[in-house]
């Protein structure tokens, strides 16, 4: 049986204006795999998409080992599944505004007439807004509705008691498992949070290798409700996880404050439709549980190649 590799895209730097850094990804997932398989962007010097590369203009090392491409693809303009999952915690109160603005500039810039698109709002319970859509009308219509009575909406998980307010870690979890779980093409998670979590039963770690195993990519888009203009502790804590999350399922961490939601959202959409793919069998085939370090390697002159650092070999 194949069983695929999480490989999820790394994103590009962009210039200090738009408050979006390049994240990538430290810590690989552990699944078990017999074809390795791996999603990578490349980008010239001038940072723009390299669209053009074939098989012959890679190499692939795995532990300073060559590795034989057995199979290599191209994406462009391919649809989209996406989650967006939108933090409707008391955090995020004073955002409340902004989450709306900035759900109606992906509505305009990214979504496409392929695409699709669920909404899941969440504070200490994880609710389907609306289920996969291809209208941003429709997903915004049902929005301003969980704004005003977020109990009418179906619940994603089993029942559970929660006493505090914040089920950050759950609501990626659920929203990979029962929504992007068993669909195809490229997949991700929008997610509009601080970070905050006082009420998951799903720890950081475990939210991460879930997202991962089903090469799930998860953008961070932070929006920090600060204490006097400073970062509180518990603000601090936040960053981190938001930072920690995105690296580790290759997408990116962007604070909303500094960044126009116009520059991160098409930039977002543009690495997810542009990328390519290539799989290699292993030439150590033995799963001992080691970490296996990957490296892409291009052949032209000034391109540079993101992608995940490897996996786990079991």
């Amino acid at each position: 049986m194949r069983s695929f590799v999480a490989a999820g895209l790394a994103l590009l730097t962009l210039t200090s204006t738009t408050g979006i850094t390049l994240i990538r990804s430290q810590e690989p997932i552990r699944v078990k795999v017999n074809l390795v398989s791996m999603a990578f962007v490349a980008r010239d010097e001038r940072g723009a998409l390299v669209d053009n590369l074939t098989q012959d203009d890679v190499d692939v090392v795995e532990d300073a080992i060559p590795q034989k491409i057995a199979f290599f693809s191209r994406s462009a303009d391919v649809p989209l599944t996406l989650g967006l999952v939108v933090d409707a915690s008391g955090s995020q109160d004073h955002f409340s505004k902004q989450h709306k603005n900035d759900l109606e500039v992906f509505f305009k810039d990214v979504l496409g007439p392929k695409d699709r698109v669920f909404l899941v709002g969440f504070g200490n319970h994880i609710r389907l807004v609306c289920d996969f859509s291809q209208s941003g009308t429709d997903l915004l219509d049902d929005w301003k509705k969980y704004q005003k009575d977020t109990g009418k909406f179906p619940e994603l998980g089993p029942k559970e008691s929660r006493d505090l307010g914040t089920a950050f870690y759950d609501s990626i979890y659920y929203s990979v498992t029962e929504k992007l779980v068993r669909e195809n093409g490229r997949r991700a998670i929008l997610l509009f949070s601080d970070g905050e979590d006082n009420s998951s039963s799903h720890d950081m770690m475990t939210t991460i290798e879930t997202a991962q195993a089903e090469n799930v990519v998860v953008y961070a888009i932070r929006y920090t409700d600060k204490e006097h203009g400073k970062l509180t502790a518990r603000n601090k804590y936040g960053i981190s996880v938001m930072e920690r999350v995105a690296r580790e399922t290759g997408g990116a961490h962007i604070d909303a404050e500094t960044t126009d939601a116009h520059v991160y959202f098409r930039q977002i959409a543009e690495e997810l439709r542009t990328s390519y793919e290539l799989g290699y069998y292993p030439t150590d085939p033995l799963k001992d549980d080691s970490f296996r370090k990957i490296v892409i390697k291009p052949k032209r002159e000034g391109v540079k190649v993101r992608a995940k650092t490897g996996y786990f070999s079991r």
